[in-house]
């Protein structure tokens, strides 16, 4: 009799780093080594100064992720790595639809549509028009989806953003740790040499 697989699920990881040449790439060769793709990346600074936030979504099993994070963890720059699933965070993403201007203006339902989506009109000009939507990504497809019939001539979507649900900030905790234990052996030094 075999084990049966564990489940396959979408998982959000963030990793807290140091402002590091190469750490995405160090992060990438991680998930080729295990055949996992990234399905999508954003990264930016965090509420630390001087720590950046790495934030990416990829499929596997929960176990897998668990040795995956451990791995990150390793990574020099790395401060913190954490694995969430979608009901741990709030999350977003950002999409661009570019769209000839006169193909939007023989639609009748125009307004109605971009309400319906709770897009937004961010620029029009004579030639095109763009529009924003934030949100998740079936609601992102599906303005797309709408969109098409317009033939859409440029469409982009960010990388998921997101924050965590917990009340606390896990790198806050972290640091707290890391100057606790700095305190402690500066404090054991100075005995020492007393």
């Amino acid at each position: 009799m075999t084990n049966p697989q564990p489940a396959r699920q979408l998982f959000t990881v963030i990793i807290y780093s140091e402002n590091a040449v190469g750490l995405l790439n160090r992060v990438s060769n991680t998930l080729t080594r295990r055949g996992i793709n990234i399905e999508d990346v954003s990264a930016g600074v965090s509420s630390v100064p001087s720590i950046h936030k790495l934030t990416f979504t990829c499929w596997s099993d929960r176990p897998t992720m668990e040795k995956v994070v451990r791995q990150f963890e390793k990574i020099i720059e790395v401060l913190k790595a954490s694995l969430y699933t979608d009901d741990e965070i709030v999350y977003q993403e950002i999409a661009l639809y570019k769209v000839p201007t006169a193909e939007l203006m023989g639609e009748k339902n125009l307004e109605e549509i971009i309400r319906r989506h709770s897009a937004r009109i961010l620029e029009i000009a004579p030639e095109y028009t763009v529009i924003e939507k934030t949100g998740r990504s079936t609601e992102i497809d599906a303005l797309l989806e709408c969109l098409r019939k317009h033939h859409v001539r440029q469409f982009v979507r960010s990388g998921r953003v997101c924050v965590t649900k917990s009340p606390v900030e896990l790198i806050d905790i972290f640091l707290q740790k890391q100057a606790e234990r700095r305190q402690k052996t500066s404090k054991s030094l100075f005995n020492n040499k007393c």
